[in-house]
């Protein structure tokens, strides 16, 4: 850099004196707020996006300095138009240009139409019109939308074009009126009560970009409260980009173009088939745990109605009197061998005591042979009665002497 020589104690640089003019040029306040007219030469637009330009007149010129966000919002002449200009006075120290840092721009002629512009836009917003716990939320899946515009414009051709690409399966309502003209706030305001009647999701109040005074039916008053009074959500799309009008503040949505309220009011069908395919995914795994927990919950009911069902039951009782029957059939085989050892035991007891087997010891029986019966005592055998005496080998005939005196039992000689 090329090496300064030394000044003289009282000699200031180029910068403080720059700065020196910079400083009284905004502590003046006239040249803080002020308003210049004039013809626009010279417009260049860097790729910074700020506009630079020069306001002359016949005998003077003005450098004039736009910043990207105001140059955004403003439409700028061409060069040759007369406009007029808003800003404040400042030097650009750098370069040592004096200069007008420009926030608003209209076009010769429109500063009563903008004088009215703020006066009924603050009378509406003192009235809370424009306040923003006002706003609603647009519907992200409308099924049903209004659009009020001319049926001849390209603002509506434009909104079908959106959703035809994006949201074709939207029913879109055209509420017709005249966008222009001194009819048109009356014609606004019938379409806006005719489409808020057919209970749409969402209303688009829609217009091509135009000068201030095409675009005035939109600062209408009456305008202006019948948006602020719909029961849809409005989506004002009025102008280009740069154009402002009441509408837009008592709107839920300010849209910059006719297109791009279209898009705002329509979802994307690629996020759409998105939203569906997460829901899908979601569902089969909320399905999968929910027909899981049933499968559980089944099979422990049926584990709880298997210890209580009644089949369960007679299984148990079943298997139960199969016990019982075997141990009784058990115990009565036990029982009828013990009667049977007893009675084979009696049997033979009997037997042993039996006639036969005393026979065989040499005992006798004495039979009344004429009427067959047992002579049991000497008295039924009177003398002359025919007996038989059955002897284990066989039986004697003989017939009764009467009582005899020998002794009973065997006798022995003597």
């Amino acid at each position: 850099m090329h090496q300064l020589p030394l000044f003289s104690a009282n000699c200031l640089t180029v910068s403080e004196i720059n700065r020196m003019a910079r400083r009284t040029l905004e502590s003046d306040p006239e040249l803080q707020d002020v308003w210049v007219g004039g013809e626009i030469s010279g417009v260049s637009r860097p790729a910074s996006g700020h506009v630079y330009f020069t306001l002359k007149d016949s005998s003077a010129a003005l450098r004039c300095v736009m910043w990207r966000d105001i140059a955004a919002r403003v439409i700028l002449p061409k060069d040759g138009e007369a406009a007029e200009v808003h800003g404040h006075i400042s030097l650009y120290e750098t370069g040592g240009q004096y200069q007008l840092y420009v926030d608003y721009l209209q076009g010769a002629g429109q500063g009563e139409l903008f004088a009215e512009f703020q006066r009924l836009k603050n009378a509406l917003a003192a009235e809370g019109l424009f306040d923003p716990e006002r706003k609603r939320a647009i519907p992200r899946w409308p099924r049903r939308v209004a659009v009020v515009t001319s049926p001849v414009g390209a603002a509506w051709r434009d909104v079908q074009t959106v959703f035809a690409r994006r949201y074709p399966v939207c029913e879109l309502l055209l509420s017709p009126t005249a966008v222009q003209g001194e009819d048109a706030p009356k014609q606004i305001c019938r379409a806006l009560r005719k489409a808020d009647g057919e209970r749409p999701d969402v209303v688009l109040l829609v217009r091509g970009g135009g000068s201030i005074e095409d675009l005035w039916a939109f600062n209408s008053e009456s305008v202006v409260r019948a948006v602020a009074g719909m029961r849809s959500p409005v989506v004002s799309g009025v102008g280009h980009e740069t154009d402002f009008t009441l509408v837009d503040f008592a709107a839920d949505l300010r849209a910059p173009t006719p297109s791009a309220a279209a898009e705002m009011a329509s979802p994307d069908r690629r996020e759409l088939i998105q939203d569906l395919r997460q829901h899908e995914r979601r569902m089969a795994v909320r399905m999968e745990s929910v027909i899981r927990g049933r499968a559980d919950l089944l099979h422990a009911t049926g584990i709880r109605l298997r210890s209580v069902s009644p089949l369960h039951r007679l299984q148990n009782v079943r298997q139960q009197v199969d016990e019982i029957s075997r141990r009784a059939e058990s115990a009565l085989r036990g029982r009828i061998a013990i009667q049977r050892t007893r009675v084979e035991g009696l049997a033979r007891l009997l037997d042993g005591m039996g006639p036969v087997h005393v026979l065989d010891r040499g005992y006798a029986l004495v039979w009344n042979a004429a009427e067959g019966r047992l002579v049991r005592s000497v008295e039924q055998a009177p003398p002359g009665t025919p007996l038989r005496i059955q002897m284990a080998d066989g039986n004697l005939a003989a017939r009764s002497e009467g009582p005899s005196d020998a002794p009973p039992g065997p006798h022995r000689a003597a």
